[in-house]
């Protein structure tokens, strides 16, 4: 038997810790150490298990596109973010253009 802490562990090492803990623990002891041994192992590979589980279901679930909130901006009168006196400036200085003869063009 090798164990990780020990080396190499004969049966008369072996014979000596079981001798070490009956008369530690007594008979009675024994069994109840064992079943509590046993539930803490089985608990904890059943935890590593379901850790295992959540870690490959979570690497093959495609995640879900997050949803954008779009406010819609109701677009502005040109007016509103110009100062009057601009526009009225910006008017002055531009030539009046005239259509050409033979074009098509309406009056606004």
């Amino acid at each position: 038997m090798v164990m990780l802490f020990l080396g190499d562990v004969g049966g008369g090492e072996l014979l000596l810790i079981m001798l070490v803990v009956l008369l530690f623990f007594g008979s009675k002891q024994i069994p109840q150490l064992a079943r509590g041994l046993g539930k803490g192992i089985r608990e904890f590979k059943d935890a590593a298990n379901g850790i295992q589980r959540e870690i490959e279901k979570s690497i093959h679930e495609v995640p879900a596109p997050e949803e954008k909130v779009v406010e819609r901006i109701e677009p502005k009168p040109l007016q509103e973010y110009i100062e009057p006196e601009i526009v009225e400036e910006t008017k002055a200085e531009l030539p009046e253009i005239k259509p050409a003869p033979g074009s098509i063009a309406r009056e606004v």
